[in-house]
């Protein structure tokens, strides 16, 4: 059932990731499930640029750097982790986000769209045994100097996927007769 399948969806870090390559076929699955999402007035504002390999290393160096040169204060741990997560990844998805030149509909809803279609891979990652994560750090606002991005594009943060061994804890959840007023 979908909602088991939902209830199973995790964040699943890099560093839980075991050194295992997903192969294209797979991610060009997730990505179909993807561009399933819905979206008003048919955007479709979900982009997508895959790193796999030297380009996941080429990120974190980019991102480490970016880090350190506008950090008033680095963190050495923190640059490590920006070095070290993408190359333990079988997989990195940048998440980018195309404004409609017509601006037909407002940006929040494209944002939205986009999310819908990042909720659809991490179900479908779920599904087939993949762990992911969305990460949206603050240093996403300098990926047009990493990414070649189109008028009106922007990242949004990055899909890491992996697989792993092992158990994902349990989530909870509160009631949702706490979140739900009915009139």
């Amino acid at each position: 059932m979908i909602e088991d399948l939902i209830k199973r969806r995790r964040s699943v870090f890099p560093v839980q990731y075991i050194d295992k390559e997903i192969a294209k076929a797979d991610i060009e699955r997730i990505l179909e499930a993807a561009n399933w999402a819905p979206s008003h007035r048919k955007t479709e504002p979900w982009r997508f640029k895959v790193l796999q390999g030297e380009s996941q290393e080429k990120l974190g160096l980019f991102l480490s750097l970016k880090y350190m040169e506008t950090e008033s204060k680095p963190k050495e741990i923190k640059v490590k982790k920006l070095i070290e997560n993408p190359k333990k990844a079988g997989a990195i998805i940048a998440i980018c986000m195309q404004r409609d030149p017509n601006e037909s509909v407002p940006e929040w809803e494209e944002i939205a769209a986009t999310a819908m279609a990042v909720q659809n891979m991490w179900l479908c990652a779920t599904e087939m045994g993949i762990g992911s994560y969305w990460s949206s750090p603050g240093l996403v606002k300098y990926m047009d100097e990493f990414f070649e991005l189109a008028t009106g594009e922007k990242c949004l943060g990055f899909f890491y996927m992996g697989y792993y061994e092992g158990d994902i804890p349990e989530a909870t959840r509160g009631a949702i007769e706490d979140k739900v007023v009915w009139g």
